[in-house]
């Protein structure tokens, strides 16, 4: 059996600005934020520009491109305004996720199977900008053939329902979309897209499903923030990468 893959962890810093926001100025500083958190691990960044601007903003978005040292991973809409910001501020990669202006957060995943047409043009231009794009999407058979069609580096798999299915103690649905994750991920990988997996995750979730080797990286965001503020953001990170780390030392290749 060989080993797997180092899991990376990308910390998604948007309520670090929803905080911000709340009173107006300047503090706290989501780049701050994104600096103390690779201080203590963490291997990238993301951070989602909304149509609305709710949480992070254009300057955050341009700041850390400039002043973070690892990679810059920018979720957004594909719209044209997006795109243009994302071919200008040329972050390492973009992650595509559906957006709507009454959600709290994002939902669900984006339909790449059903929006062909209209994501065709969005990835094909990214791509040439040399930005690595993911999409953000359920761990379908489906959604992850149209995901390697339209010639996506990356597939980021939803992980929300198999998380709330384990809050709301429903073994067996949790089970089954746990399932669902383990074939998804798998058929991902042989399609030869990488295969990324957030949304919901705390340190019990992330330390099982750091076990699936198919998987090489975890993109938390709300869970960290909010644990931040008992415990402190870097050691909030610390935990996260020792649970993820525990639960990566018994993955082999599946």
């Amino acid at each position: 059996m060989r080993r797997a893959r180092h899991l990376r962890l990308g910390v998604n810093v948007d309520h670090v600005a929803t905080l911000r926001n709340a009173r107006g100025g300047r503090y706290p500083d989501p780049i701050r934020a994104a600096e103390m958190a690779i201080a203590a691990g963490a291997d990238g960044i993301t951070a989602h520009l909304r149509e609305d601007r709710r949480h992070i903003r254009d300057d955050d978005i341009a700041r850390l491109k400039q002043q973070i040292t690892k990679p810059l991973n920018f979720e957004m809409a594909a719209t044209p305004e997006m795109v243009d910001i994302a071919i200008k501020t040329r972050p390492h990669a973009v992650c595509l996720v559906p957006e709507r202006r009454e959600e709290r957060t994002t939902e669900g995943g984006l339909d790449a199977n059903g929006q062909r047409r209209q994501l065709a043009p969005v990835v094909a231009a990214l791509s040439s900008a040399g930005i690595r794009v993911s999409l953000f999407i359920a761990p379908e058979q489906a959604q992850i053939e149209a995901a390697a069609d339209l010639k996506s580096a990356v597939v980021e798999i939803h992980t929300g329902a198999w998380c709330e299915a384990l809050a709301e103690q429903q073994s067996s649905a949790a089970e089954a979309e746990f399932q669902r994750i383990v074939r998804g991920a798998h058929l991902a990988r042989l399609l030869g897209l990488e295969v990324h997996a957030g949304h919901g995750l705390d340190t019990v979730t992330a330390e099982q499903i750091a076990g699936l080797a198919d998987i090489v990286e975890l993109n938390i965001g709300h869970f960290l923030i909010a644990d931040a503020v008992f415990e402190g953001l870097s050691a909030a990170v610390k935990s996260m990468r020792a649970a993820m780390d525990r639960g990566r030392a018994g993955a082999g290749e599946r």
